[in-house]
């Protein structure tokens, strides 16, 4: 089993698609790792030989931020903004879309899937005397 940054490469995937599963690799950048290390991007991840993997694990640790450091950066940049009080930093304190996408309609996904609607929290109305 294939183990790159600490995450197990799912075994039936073509290497191509297999190395996305890291944090921070999408599908351009594991094809151009595969061609600087010159592993065929057609292979499985459970057929790749030991020399293959030590070759990706070496290519990925020294030129890419990957997993655990790169999500801490993030992190970091988020609280950066939050702290010194720019527009975007707000912006991700609300858990609202920080780039000028509009909220009235298609920000489900970052409010969470929330429907807020006329009627929906109404309560039903007393009753005629």
């Amino acid at each position: 089993m294939a183990r790159i940054a600490g995450v197990n490469l799912p075994k039936g995937k073509r290497v191509e698609v297999a190395l996305t599963y890291l944090y921070g690799i999408g599908l351009t950048l594991s094809q151009k790792i595969l061609t600087t290390t010159k592993v065929d991007p057609n292979t499985r991840a459970e057929n790749l030989s030991e020399e293959q993997i030590a070759k990706l694990r070496d290519m990925i640790e020294k030129n890419f931020r990957v997993e655990g450091d790169l999500r801490r950066e993030v992190m970091l940049n988020i609280k950066r903004l939050k702290e010194i009080g720019s527009y975007r930093g707000s912006r991700h304190a609300k858990r609202l879309p920080t780039r000028g996408q509009r909220t009235k309609t298609n920000s489900r996904s970052v409010r969470g899937n929330v429907r807020r609607t006329m009627g929906s929290g109404r309560k039903p109305t007393a009753q005629k005397t």
